[in-house]
């Protein structure tokens, strides 16, 4: 088990059951990747919100509804950050991983964050999807093999960042 960090206290003061143990499990999986919490500004500042960087990079966000947002389901989310890059495309996934991928393709729902309302098409790992948003996957209350999935995602999207900052030179 990984030292406490502060969104540990937040995920056992909110969550229970599964869900308070695959939340845990996955910060935990982030805290070993040496990853970056950064707390939610703007409109997610007074909300347990956090924006998590690798080399200064997005790659996903993670909300834990206390119960006070209404406009989120209550437990957690994971949002993952597409990078804007085209790293959901040149992946290769298994078949199962796949599935659940496309199960958590995220639809814009035109909350004005988007620079495209309404959403673009997007390839997801060989399928196309129109209207995804910003964001490309949202995963509300993960069970434990969709924490597993969006672990193996996460990796892909700090691999892209790393192809990035190679090509730059700046690694």
């Amino acid at each position: 088990m990984m030292p406490e960090h502060k969104t540990e206290n937040y995920i056992g003061n909110t969550l229970t059951g599964d869900a308070q143990k695959n939340a845990i499990d996955f910060f935990e999986y982030l805290l070993g990747c040496d990853l970056q919490f950064e707390r939610g500004k703007g409109y997610w500042a007074d909300k347990l919100y956090w924006m998590i960087k690798y080399k200064g990079e997005y790659v996903c966000f993670i909300l834990i509804n206390d119960g006070k947002d209404n406009t989120e389901p209550d437990g957690w989310v994971i949002w993952l950050d597409g990078g804007g890059s085209d790293w959901l495309v040149d992946n290769s996934l298994d078949e199962h991983l796949k599935e659940i991928a496309w199960k958590h393709v995220d639809i814009c729902g035109n909350c004005g964050g988007c620079k495209n309302p309404g959403g673009i098409r997007k390839t997801i790992f060989g399928k196309g999807f129109d209207n995804v948003c910003i964001t490309p996957m949202r995963f509300d209350n993960p069970d434990a093999e969709t924490v597993d999935c969006v672990k193996k995602l996460v990796e892909f999207r700090m691999n892209d960042i790393l192809d990035k900052l190679d090509r730059s030179g700046q690694i």
